[in-house]
């Protein structure tokens, strides 16, 4: 029995593992954009904060691809493309937009290290990754 005590004891003190921190400015895998993510309130958040290549229509671009009509007049610049990111264990849940084809999936991002973010996007069991890197 005491030696129960003193497991639990030990398990109990131990840090659980902490998601590390995916606040800052990162560059989309395609470097066509940066995403300021930060807090938006109860969850964490990621906005296009600039285009380092232009979209078709400029910096004035809309979110033409919207499944939703009423969506299709905002502009892409300042628009959240992650959504709802609560972390979990060793990493941060929510949803991903994508508004090259106007669709949203459920995501997973990960610190990697000081300069590299891993964003997956899931359909079902299926998942894309992809790689950010810290925006200078």
């Amino acid at each position: 029995m005491k030696r129960l005590i003193t497991l639990a004891a030990v398990f109990m003190a131990a840090p659980l593992a902490a998601a590390a921190p995916v606040e800052g400015r990162w560059v989309t895998a395609e470097k066509d954009a940066v995403i300021t993510i930060g807090d938006c309130g109860r969850t964490v958040c990621g906005r296009i904060s600039r285009f380092l290549v232009p979209p078709p229509q400029g910096a004035d671009q809309r979110d033409i691809n919207n499944r939703d009509p009423q969506l299709r007049t905002r502009k892409l610049l300042g628009m959240p493309v992650l959504t709802g990111f609560v972390e979990e264990d060793d990493l941060w849940r929510g949803r991903i937009y994508d508004p090259k084809s106007g669709k949203t999936y459920r995501s997973v991002i990960r610190r990697i290290n000081a300069t590299t973010l891993e964003v997956k996007g899931c359909i079902g069991p299926f998942c894309q990754t992809q790689t950010w890197k810290r925006a200078r």
